[in-house]
């Protein structure tokens, strides 16, 4: 998995999705698993098109995300401009939450690419913006490490519900509208996060081998 700047990530939640639905039509199969750099990673169709991805656990260490020094990754000591008092997750790429009143109204543009290179994340992080609904439902936006602001962040949604129920904000199984859409994530009692939600082909075409050297 490669970011628009160049960078290699470890994880993508909706690059999974995809993928593992395009191996599954090639094989037709209702079940696969794909290797990562995060580790293994299982996928199957759902009800009504969707595939559903078991991301594996969440990991709320704060050696895990990792941070630059330990913190309560429930209520990090972290204020940017006017985001504050954030929520840490690790889905295998490092996340940190801010729930505000009006996503809208942050200026992500401009208060992302600082989040991002903290001297908090020595690897920099993602970073999610995010407005609850209700028990079931929340909105959210993103500025994605490597990248900037995207319409969906697949590990994103699912550092959100985890964030989300850690601090009882939600249930543990909650809708994720973002931009791009909605995302079904599922933060199971055994840690595991499931995220469940469509995939669509948009082009297809043929990469140039000297692309990879």
């Amino acid at each position: 998995i490669f970011n628009q700047d160049g960078s290699a990530d470890s994880q993508c939640g909706n690059g999974a999705r995809c993928v593992a639905a395009l191996v599954m039509d090639d094989l037709g199969k209702d079940e696969v698993t794909l290797e990562t750099l995060a580790g293994p990673v299982s996928a199957k169709r759902a009800d009504a098109g969707l595939v559903a991805v078991d991301m594996g656990p969440a990991k709320l260490d704060w050696q895990d995300i990792p941070l630059a020094m330990e913190e309560n990754t429930a209520h990090l000591d972290l204020v940017v401009g006017n985001l504050s008092n954030p929520v840490a997750v690790s889905m295998g790429n490092p996340h940190v939450v801010f729930f505000v009143d009006d996503v809208d109204n942050v200026k992500l543009s401009q208060l992302g690419p600082t989040v991002e290179t903290h001297a908090l994340f020595p690897k920099h992080t993602n970073v999610e913006i995010v407005q609850v609904l209700d028990r079931s439902h929340v909105r959210m936006r993103v500025w994605e490490r490597g990248v900037g602001i995207t319409q969906a962040c697949g590990t994103g949604a699912c550092a959100v519900g985890v964030a989300a129920a850690r601090r009882e904000l939600t249930d543990r199984a909650v809708t994720v509208t973002l931009d791009g859409g909605d995302l079904h994530i599922l933060w199971r009692e055994d840690g595991h996060v499931v995220m469940t939600g469509p995939v669509a082909e948009t082009f297809s075409g043929v990469l140039d081998r000297g692309l990879l050297t």
